[in-house]
Parts: C-alpha cells; sequence; structure tokens
C-alpha cells in the first residue's frame, strides 16, 4: 500500500469518527492532535489583534466582517503552529497592507518550502475550501481547518479540527480557483512526515525550489516606473523588485491590480487600491463605478450607492451607473427609487435590455404585474436570447390569470411551431414538465430542425428524470446547431450525473470554446470553473507518486 492511500484510507476513518466525537486529542505543542481547542486568554489575544485589523480597514469593509475573517484565519494557523511548533516559522501578526502574500508559513530551515492555512466553517458533508492557482504556485502543501463553532466576537471557546492537507503538486491548476471538500483531503496525521520528507528532497534537488516572484509580476504585466514602497506595500517585505527605470503614472498600477482583485474575487484588495486610484484620479467616474461594483459584491450597498451617484454626478448620461444603483436600492428595498432609476438608465439607452429585465423585476414585487410583463417583453425584444426573461414573463403571466395552456398563436395557425415552443416554455415555468414535453414534440413534428424546441424538452426531459431522453435531444441539438454552446454545456451536466466524467469534460470545453467566441464571459467563467473542479477531482482519484 502506498502513502497516499494509506493516509486516504485514514482520513475516511477520521471523517467516521468526526461525527461520533471519538477525536485524538494531544495539548502537548508539536505532537499530532486531531482537535485543538483554543479559548482563555490566548483567544482574547487573537481577537485583540483582529479588532485592530478591523479598526485598521473600517473605511474599507464592514468592521464585524473584518474581524470575523481574521479571526477566521488566524484561529487556523495557530492550530498549525501549535502542531507543528518550531518545525514553522512563526504565525505573522504584522498589520501589513494586503496580507500576508499567499504564504502563511514556511519550514524554518528553508524558506521555500510555503504553506498555506485555509479555515471554513460549515457542515461535514458541505464545507469545502478553496484555493487560488497563485496560492499553489507558491505553497507545497495547504492545510485545511475545520471549525465547529460558529465565528462571532462573542464565542469563549473554538473546537479546531485538522480536517487534512494537500500536497500542491497533487493539484493541477493553472489558471483561476479550485475548491475541494473534506473526503479529498489526506489525513492530517501524515502532514509532519510528509513536510519532513520534502524538506530532505528539496535539499538534494533545487528544482524543487520557491518560483521566482518574476513568474507572478514581471516588467512584461507593470507599469514601467513603480514605487517600490507601494509594490511592497501589497506583497511580502523580503522579496526583490527588479523594474525598468521609464517614468509612468503610479495611480495606472492602483488601477490595474484593482481590477486584477476583482477579476479574482478580492473585492476587499480591490476597493483598498481603487482608492490608491482615486486620491490622484478622484473625479475618474469609472473609477467610483468599479469600487461601487465592488462594494456591491461584498453586501454594502450604502457604500455602493454612494459611489455610483459621483459617478453619475460626474457623468450624468452614465446609464450603466443608473442602472447598477437601481440594482443597490433594490437589495435594500427602496423599490420606488430602483424603478426610478431603471427608468432613467432607459431614457439614456433604450437598447439597454437588462435595465428593462430589472425594472420587470421590481415592478413585479410592488404588485404591478402588467408593467413588468411589457418591461420584460421589451427586454426579450431588444435581447432574444435573455432566458431569464423569458421564464419571469410566463411566470407573470400566470400571476395575471393567464392559463399557459390556452395561447391565441396556437388558435389562428395550428401549423405554427414558434407558439407551440412558447407555451411549452410557459409550461416549464411553472413546473409543468410533461405538458411542456408534448408541446415541444408538437413544436418538433412540425419543424424538425427546431433546435430550441429540442434543446428544450431536452431540459424538461432531464427534469422528469429522463437522462437518456435528455441526452438524446441535447445531442440532436447539437447536430443542428454545432453553436449550441448551452446544450454543450448541459449535457455536459447530464453525463456528470451518470457518473461519465470524461464526457462532461469534454462538452464542458466544447461550450468554453463557444463561450468565448461568443463573448459570454460569465458562462465562460462559470464553465471553467467546472472543467477545473473536475480535472481536480480525476487528478485526486489517479494521482499516486
Amino acid at each position: 500500500m502506498d502513502w497516499i492511500t494509506l493516509l486516504r484510507s485514514l482520513q475516511s476513518d477520521f471523517i467516521k469518527r468526526l461525527t461520533s466525537g471519538c477525536l485524538l486529542h494531544c495539548e502537548t505543542e508539536g505532537q499530532y492532535s486531531e482537535l485543538t481547542i483554543i479559548s482563555g486568554e490566548r483567544l482574547k489575544a487573537l481577537r485583540e489583534f483582529c479588532w485592530q485589523m478591523a479598526e485598521k480597514y473600517k473605511r474599507v469593509l464592514p468592521v464585524r466582517d473584518v474581524f470575523i475573517n481574521y479571526l477566521k484565519g488566524k484561529l487556523g494557523e495557530e492550530v498549525v503552529k501549535e502542531r507543528l511548533a518550531d518545525f514553522i516559522t512563526e504565525v505573522d501578526y504584522e498589520q501589513r497592507f494586503g496580507g500576508d502574500g499567499k504564504i502563511d508559513f514556511t519550514l524554518t530551515s528553508n524558506p521555500s518550502i510555503g504553506i498555506e492555512v485555509k479555515s471554513r466553517h460549515g457542515s461535514l458533508n458541505r464545507v469545502r475550501w478553496s484555493i487560488s492557482s497563485e496560492e499553489v504556485e507558491k505553497n507545497a502543501v495547504v492545510v485545511c481547518i475545520l471549525i465547529q463553532e460558529d465565528v462571532s466576537e462573542a464565542q469563549s471557546e473554538y473546537h479546531l479540527f485538522l480536517a487534512g492537507f494537500l500536497p500542491t503538486r497533487m493539484i493541477k491548476l493553472k489558471t483561476g480557483k479550485i475548491s475541494f471538500g473534506i473526503d479529498q483531503l489526506l489525513y492530517g496525521g501524515g502532514l509532519f512526515c510528509y513536510l519532513e520528507q520534502l524538506q530532505s528532497s528539496v535539499n538534494h534537488n533545487s528544482s524543487l525550489q520557491q518560483p521566482p516572484i518574476s513568474k507572478f509580476i514581471s516588467k512584461e504585466t507593470l507599469p514601467q516606473s513603480i514605487n517600490n514602497h507601494f509594490l511592497k506595500s501589497y506583497f511580502k517585505p523580503n522579496v526583490e523588485f527588479f523594474l525598468d527605470s521609464r517614468e509612468e503614472d503610479l495611480n495606472l498600477v492602483s488601477i490595474k491590480l484593482g481590477d486584477e482583485y476583482f477579476e479574482k474575487g478580492e473585492y476587499a484588495n480591490a476597493i483598498a487600491s481603487y482608492n490608491q486610484a482615486l486620491i490622484v484620479s478622484h473625479s475618474d467616474a469609472d473609477l467610483y463605478y468599479k469600487r461601487g461594483l465592488a462594494y456591491y459584491q461584498i453586501g454594502d450597498y450604502e457604500a455602493a450607492i454612494a459611489d455610483y451617484s459621483q459617478a453619475i454626478q460626474i457623468n450624468i448620461h452614465d446609464a450603466k451607473s443608473y442602472n447598477k444603483r437601481g440594482l443597490a436600492l433594490y437589495q435594500l428595498g427602496r423599490l420606488e427609487e430602483a424603478i426610478n432609476d431603471y427608468s432613467q438608465a432607459i431614457r439614456i439607452n433604450p437598447d439597454l435590455a437588462v435595465a428593462y429585465k430589472n425594472r420587470a423585476e421590481a415592478r413585479l414585487h410592488i404588485g404591478d404585474n402588467q408593467g413588468a410583463i411589457e418591461d420584460y417583453t421589451q427586454a426579450i425584444k431588444i435581447n432574444p436570447d435573455y432566458a431569464d426573461a423569458y421564464k419571469n414573463r410566463g411566470i407573470t403571466r400566470y400571476l395575471l390569470g393567464t392559463p399557459p395552456g390556452v395561447s391565441q398563436a396556437i388558435k389562428i395557425n395550428p401549423q405554427d411551431a414558434v407558439a407551440y415552443k412558447n407555451r411549452g416554455n410557459a409550461r416549464s415555468d411553472l413546473g409543468d414538465f410533461q405538458g411542456a414535453i408534448e408541446d415541444y414534440t408538437q413544436a418538433i413534428q412540425i419543424n424538425h430542425n427546431y433546435a430550441d424546441a429540442y434543446y428544450n424538452r431536452s431540459n424538461a426531459r432531464s427534469d422528469l428524470g429522463d437522462l437518456e431522453g435528455a441526452i438524446e435531444d441535447y445531442t440532436q441539438a447539437i447536430q443542428i446547431n454545432p453553436n449550441y454552446g448551452d446544450a454543450y454545456y448541459n449535457r455536459g451536466n447530464i453525463y456528470l450525473e451518470m457518473l461519465n466524467k470524461q464526457r462532461a469534460i469534454e462538452d464542458f470545453q466544447k461550450a468554453a470554446d463557444i463561450y468565448r467566441k461568443e463573448g459570454k464571459l460569465e458562462a465562460l467563467k462559470d464553465t471553467r470553473q467546472r472543467i477545473l473542479d473536475l480535472e481536480i477531482e480525476e487528478s485526486l482519484d489517479i494521482l499516486n507518486f
């Protein structure tokens, strides 16, 4: 039996014991323990540090959010430090800007071997940890900590489980971020031995040393003259930067970093970068708009509204800022104000389909069902592929008492394939999947090359559990329209449900290629993440050192 198989077997046993509470518990520092308890003065000191960080970043994020995020992270780091003791460096309690450079610890005797710690609270069967491609590159292992209690200001004691670890060499991830559950981890009792063996290997093999910082930041990816102090505030202080000497405005660096952070989902860092840029470019409407987007993502809708308002004050013809401010107002329940903003966005840009769709949803919530139908209809007229609008229009018609089985178009022309498909859509929206299938079948009998009817019938069949039938219809839709990205994506989901991972990956890859060509960025991002998730699952299943 190889060591990976052994650690996976031990992990399975550990997961079973987690549910029963029969865990190894050792309070001696430097000795392995499945359970670590942090309370008393030790917890008090952790809280004090986290409150200091919350105070430091209170202009960027809500104080409570900062406190809890830092406390989660430091609880996990304290667990790993207690278990590995002097074998690794100390917990970093420096109040530097921008975090720890994606490395939480290194081996005391070899700083090229990094350790990243991930702490999560959640139910055993649903909790997941994630790691980015940058963290994979910079670290030798990722150690996962499971927190039993809800993390809050008032908690007096925390029971922390060393959930397991993964060597980053087992994670085949070139871009983006990947997540994994507890059953995909290796048993934590093997962590010390793995690091010890890795240290021995690195001492005799220079190819395993930490990649240079130029792998992540190069002269080509940054402006040509950058203030070293500014850069070092984002990264670990001991990193050396070799930069060109030509002049370029520092605020461009801030904007670039802000955009990159936003793309990665690191919204607090994005806000901090945009703050830096706004010191110089305080009249840049687009910068306020970008910062508003970041505030919206973290749920600070009031701050988002303030930024969108500032962008509108600078440019009163900024339709996108009116639309986004409407979304933030909608989240706060200020529906009439949201409708006014959507209306203003539409006056500025009458072809802004998303504004009609958003206004329809707000009107639906205040009981203006007829107005909602009109807006959904206009959104579809501008963008026929607006799937959400089609769905919601069907629901709204139902609210108005229009039975989905009655179609005037079908009465006028019983050979109208589109009318049958539309009635099928309405039935599907209301959960009448069998009725929807009957309508889609009628549409196909009228028009044998109706790809959308095959696609929609596939969806209904899938909802009824007819997976084979769904695959047949998705395949037929693809034969008629080889560029039907959604058909590939949904067929991939069916293959995945049937445990055919390879066929699923092939379909997701084809969908991603089509989404990229069509510029459907959100769909592309989601599909790539599905592919990465499946690839790491496969690598964890078959990898054998």
